[in-house]
C-alpha cells in the first residue's frame, strides 16, 4: 500500500468558470433552462469558501463558452498523489476540455498520464471523474453511461498501489451523485434505493470499514471534505433550500466546520458541488 497523507489534506483547487453557454448540450442536444447568472454567483461563492475559508490555493481556468459543459472540471483528471490521470469523457466534443487542465498539471509538476484514444479497442475507453471515488484507501468506479470497465482499466493501471473497484450506477446518474466522502474514514450516502444498492455492493467489495452518513435527499450526497492545515474538517454541503431533511445528519458531525454552499443550477444539470473542482495536495506533509 502507498504511503500517504490522511485523507483530505488538500493544498490547491483547479476550477473553471461558468461559460455564457451553461446548461447548452456539448452533444447539442435539448438544453436545460437554467439562470446562467445565478449559477456564475454561486460559483463564485464555492471558490470564494475554498480560497477564504478552508484556506486553499485557487487555480481558476477562464470560462469556453465553445465548452459548455467544461465547469464540471472534476470529470477531466483523476489525481492522487502527485500523479494526474486525464480522463476520456464519455461525449466526443468534451475531449477538448482536457487541454488546459493537462497544461494546469504540468505546471503544477503533477506526472500526468493520458488515456489515449487506443485504448480500448474501436469503442475507446471512457472515463469521467464524476464516477470515481477515492477514499484515500482504495477507488470505487462507477460504470455508468459516462464510465465504462475500460475505462476503469485504464485507473487500475495508472494506481497500481490501490485496489479498485467497480459498482454498476443506476439511473443514468454518476456515482458521486449518490455517495460522496464525508471524512476520512466516513462515506455519505443519498436514501434513495439506488444508493441503497450501491452501499451495499460497495460493503461486499471492500475490505475495510466506513462510516455511514446516511441523508434523505439525493442533492445532499455530493459533498466536498477537506482537512485544513490546522486539522479543522471542513464540509461543503448543499444548502437548507436544496436539502432541509438533511442538513440534520450533516450536524451529527462531530467538530465540524459546516459551509452550506449553494449548487440548484448545476444539480438542474445532474451536476454537484464535487463537479466545479479538482482538489490536489503538493504539499503531502500535514496529518
Amino acid at each position: 500500500m502507498a504511503n500517504v497523507c490522511p485523507y483530505g489534506c488538500f493544498t490547491h483547487a483547479v476550477v473553471r468558470g461558468i461559460p455564457e453557454s451553461f446548461g447548452q448540450r456539448a452533444d447539442g442536444g435539448e438544453s436545460v433552462e437554467v439562470d446562467v447568472a445565478k449559477a456564475q454567483r454561486q460559483f463564485g461563492v464555492l471558490t470564494g469558501a475554498l480560497r477564504q475559508k478552508v484556506g486553499l490555493q485557487l487555480i481558476e481556468i477562464p470560462a469556453d463558452p465553445e465548452l459548455p459543459e467544461s465547469w464540471r472540471i472534476e470529470d477531466i483528471a483523476v489525481i492522487q498523489g502527485d500523479m494526474a490521470l486525464i480522463t476520456r469523457p464519455f461525449k466526443q466534443l468534451r475531449r477538448a476540455e482536457a487541454d488546459a487542465v493537462r497544461r494546469v498539471m504540468n505546471e503544477l509538476n503533477l506526472t500526468v498520464v493520458e488515456m489515449g484514444v487506443e485504448e480500448g479497442g474501436s469503442g475507446g475507453a471512457t472515463l469521467e471523474g464524476s464516477d470515481v471515488l477515492f477514499t484515500g484507501r482504495e477507488f470505487f468506479v462507477g460504470i455508468s453511461k459516462h464510465t465504462n470497465h475500460r475505462g476503469a482499466e485504464v485507473l487500475a493501471d495508472t494506481f497500481r498501489d490501490f485496489a479498485v473497484s467497480t459498482v454498476p450506477v443506476c439511473g443514468g446518474s454518476r456515482l458521486k451523485n449518490v455517495c460522496s466522502m464525508g471524512g476520512p474514514e466516513t462515506i455519505i450516502f443519498s436514501n434513495s434505493e439506488g444508493a441503497k444498492k450501491t452501499q451495499r455492493m460497495m460493503e461486499q467489495l471492500t475490505d475495510h470499514h466506513y462510516d455511514v452518513l446516511t441523508v434523505e435527499e439525493d442533492v445532499a450526497a455530493n459533498c466536498v471534505y477537506v482537512r485544513g492545515p490546522a486539522k479543522v474538517d471542513y464540509l461543503l454541503h448543499p444548502t437548507v433550500n436544496e436539502c432541509p431533511n438533511s442538513i440534520p445528519a450533516f450536524q451529527k458531525l462531530p467538530d465540524y466546520t459546516l459551509l452550506p454552499t449553494a449548487c440548484s443550477e448545476a444539480s438542474k444539470l445532474r451536476g454537484a458541488l464535487s463537479s466545479f473542482c479538482l482538489l490536489i495536495n503538493r504539499k503531502l506533509n500535514y496529518s
